[in-house]
This record gives structure tokens, C-alpha cells and sequence, in this order.
């Protein structure tokens, strides 16, 4: 028997997103994989709270590519913001953005980040939710303007690019997971990775 038929399996590693953001923080591993747009109605149920949203989204992400790729180690995530229990999803346009600023000015909001990772192959699914409370400053409209022309987050959850320009609206960020404010919680995804079969390091 040759040496090759001792090496392990290589499965192809997909992130079904649209989000220029997560893909960059994928980027971040060194590892190999494809983008994919799982193309899902991304809509709330009807009094379907903020984090059973983000979760429910990623794994429907993550599955819709699965089954069009069976052999691949499949990511998805989403993010909701809360506003107590209100969810916040991307604005879309200036205006929404001004009202959702305004709202969440001087309030705690909790960005509810979920992660799933899913192998039609293997049988594998795995998903987590990395909640990050943020306390947003007491922001006047000319300071959420100034931001809003400057970073048009309008494809942002709560519009609010922490990123960039957006870290000066916040007073505080509370997380044990860094990059999911961003929209990607790593360690998560690492872990999860890891369980699934892909060598992270």
C-alpha cells in the first residue's frame, strides 16, 4: 500500500457569507477556503428574540451552502443587535441608521453574534453564540451624522462598524470573544474547526 493512502482526508472549507467583514477575519487563520452566498431569507418570526435569530440564521447559513457542497466544512454565522430585546438588523439606508444611533445612544446593547459549522459528509454540526454587550456614548445627532457620512455602515447589524469609525461611539465593549463584535467570533470558530477535522495550526 503507498504512502498516500495513509494521508488524511483534506476537506475543502467554505465560509457561506456575503460579508466582506467575516471573510477578512477568516483571512486571519491562514487556511484555505471559499466564499459562498447561501442566499436565505434573512427575516425574523414573528417575536423571535435577537439571539435565537443570529443562531437560527448561521445554521440555516451554514446548511443552505452544505448541501450544494457535501464534502466541505461549511461556516456560517450571523449577527443581531439587541436593544432589549428588540432585534436590530442591518439599515440599509441613512435614514434607518440615523433612528437605530439615536435609539441606542447612552444604552447598553448586546450584539448577539452566532457561529455554525456543518459537514453533510461527516455528519458534523456544530453552532455557539458569542454575546458582546457594548454601552454606546450619549451621542448627539451632529456626531452620529458625521459618523454615518463617514462610514456608510448601513450593511452593518445596528450600524455600528466598530471597526472603524464606529469605535468612537462606544464608551465600553464586553467580550470573551474579540472578533465577534466584528461579525466572526474566532475562538469560537477555531474550536469548532478544530472538532470538525480542520488543522488550525
Amino acid at each position: 500500500m503507498s504512502q498516500a493512502s495513509f494521508r488524511p482526508l483534506v476537506r475543502p472549507l467554505v465560509l457561506g457569507s456575503t460579508s466582506p467583514y467575516r471573510a477578512q477575519l477568516l483571512s486571519r487563520l491562514k487556511l484555505v477556503f471559499d466564499v459562498v452566498a447561501p442566499e436565505i431569507d434573512e427575516s425574523a418570526r414573528p417575536g423571535e428574540p435577537p439571539d435565537e435569530l443570529a443562531r437560527r440564521l448561521a445554521l440555516v447559513k451554514a446548511h443552505a451552502v452544505a448541501a450544494r457542497f457535501p464534502d466541505a466544512v461549511v461556516i456560517g454565522s450571523d449577527q443581531v443587535a439587541d436593544l432589549d430585546g428588540e432585534p436590530l438588523g442591518k439599515p440599509g439606508s441613512h435614514d434607518k441608521a440615523m433612528d437605530q444611533l439615536r435609539r441606542m445612544r447612552g444604552r447598553t446593547v448586546v450584539f448577539q453574534t452566532a457561529v455554525a459549522v456543518v459537514c453533510v459528509a461527516t455528519g458534523f454540526e456544530q453552532f455557539d453564540l458569542a454575546p458582546v454587550k457594548v454601552r454606546f456614548r450619549h451621542l448627539d445627532d451632529a456626531e452620529i451624522e458625521a459618523y454615518l457620512h463617514a462610514e456608510q455602515p448601513y450593511d452593518c447589524a445596528g450600524s455600528a462598524r466598530s471597526e472603524g469609525l464606529g469605535i468612537a461611539l462606544l464608551d465600553s465593549i464586553d467580550s470573551d470573544d474579540p472578533t465577534a463584535l466584528v461579525g466572526l467570533p474566532l475562538i469560537r470558530t477555531c474550536r469548532m474547526l478544530r472538532a470538525a477535522g480542520v488543522k488550525v495550526l
